[in-house]
């Protein structure tokens, strides 16, 4: 539960709230204004810079993180309403040394041109892929359409996710002869 901070004498200043977050396995606090969206607050207090500002609108996908296992644009999320949540950026996919195998198949495949859609694109696809529900590649491009390309590298995003995912080829048919079974 949020917990306001006392003012800093200032009869004009905002309050503030004490807020509690699991972000990429460490535990950081922060003091935030109620209006702070998480992407604010991963970006400007946390410092992970990963995470991008894309149209702010949520309507990009720049600003995809994990929050509880589940991608949500963080442009739309208040940090107070996720309070203690746990928080993935893209920053914290890789182990150590080790990229994510998203990671390195972006990077395998060529799947990024400016790289600015890249981050929320992995992270988005990290999820997709953990909720099961994509067995080929048309799974993959309508289960991935809130994330936007402006340079267009969609083919090879698609590649990436679909080798990450050991899913059907980029050409699968609907039919169930993908490697993962039939489709619903």
């Amino acid at each position: 539960m949020t917990t306001p901070v006392a003012e800093t004498g200032r009869a004009d200043a905002p309050a503030t709230h004490a807020l509690t977050f699991e972000i990429n396995g460490e535990t950081r606090h922060f003091d935030v204004e109620a209006w702070t969206s998480l992407l604010d607050l991963l970006r400007e207090h946390a410092h992970l810079s990963g995470t991008k500002k894309g149209c702010d609108h949520g309507q990009c996908g720049a600003c995809t993180a994990l929050v509880n296992g589940q991608r949500i644009n963080t442009c739309l999320a208040l940090a107070v309403v996720y309070d203690g949540a746990s928080i993935t950026t893209i920053e914290g996919l890789a182990s150590g040394d080790t990229l994510d195998p998203l990671q390195q198949a972006f990077i395998d495949h060529d799947a990024f041109q400016c790289g600015y859609c890249t981050p929320g694109q992995i992270c988005s696809a990290h999820a997709m892929l953990e909720e099961g529900h994509v067995r080929c590649a048309d799974d993959v491009r309508e289960q991935m359409s809130g994330n936007l390309c402006r340079c267009g590298a969609y083919t090879n995003i698609v590649a990436a996710i679909v080798d990450a995912g050991h899913l059907g080829g980029t050409d699968a048919p609907h039919a169930d002869t993908n490697d993962r079974g039939a489709r619903p």
